[in-house]
């Protein structure tokens, strides 16, 4: 549970968001922590994440005591690709050049903390955040968790998956357009067409911006 509450901020955006992986309230402080969150939800290299966990206690240079909490600590499934733990510190990069000063020792502390336990210390800002890949996930992940949850998805799910299967490569509106000559056929199909993108049992390049025009292809 988080060891700090965040309190209503007039400023910046600030919630709590419904995240399966969050153990305990995945609350936020600004945008980019949202973004983020949605981020370690998305992602399939991510078991488990817990918002503002651990305080880190750390003394300064005159010997006075200070206590610093990190964002986020992330765990991996994946351990091969990443450490077993992240615990993550988001910011705005203009936050981290004014700050610095301020900001150097708490991160220096949370090193050495991570160092101690196997884990790494990371930055994470608008830069590695607002990016395509992102705008994707915030459009992708709505279907995702909201999964297939009526019998005509499974249909759906079906005949997408066997057109795409004849077909090996398509785009959006080719594939439905192929399955369903009318329009609202075809637009009762693309819930379940993003629900497959986002869960990669289609691919396609999250990279890029996804259109309906984009190129997908069959994973399976």
């Amino acid at each position: 549970m988080p060891v700090r509450k965040i309190p209503k901020n007039y400023r910046n955006i600030t919630g709590v968001a419904a995240h399966s992986k969050a153990n305990g309230a995945a609350a936020y402080e600004s945008s980019l922590e949202r973004d983020f969150l949605s981020l370690l939800e998305f992602s399939e290299d991510v078991a488990q994440f817990e918002v503002q966990p651990i305080s880190i206690d750390w003394v300064d240079s005159l010997g006075k005591k200070h206590t610093y909490t990190p964002d986020v600590l992330v765990h991996y499934k994946d351990t091969q690709r990443n450490p077993k733990s992240i615990l993550y510190e988001v910011k705005y990069r203009k936050d981290l050049k004014e700050n610095w000063q301020s900001l150097k020792p708490k991160f220096k502390a949370a090193i050495a903390y991570c160092k101690a336990r196997g884990w790494r210390f990371k930055l994470m800002t608008e830069v590695e955040l607002h990016t395509p890949y992102m705008d994707n996930v915030r459009f992708l992940l709505p279907y995702v968790t909201q999964g297939v949850l009526h019998e005509h998805y499974v249909a759906h799910m079906h005949l997408l998956d066997q057109k795409i299967k004849v077909l090996k490569t398509s785009t959006p509106i080719e594939l439905v357009t192929s399955i369903f000559e009318d329009e609202w056929s075809r637009a009762e199909l693309l819930p379940t067409l993003w629900y497959l993108i986002g869960t990669a049992q289609i691919g396609a390049d999250l990279h890029q911006p996804l259109s309906m025009r984009s190129k997908i292809w069959r994973i399976r």
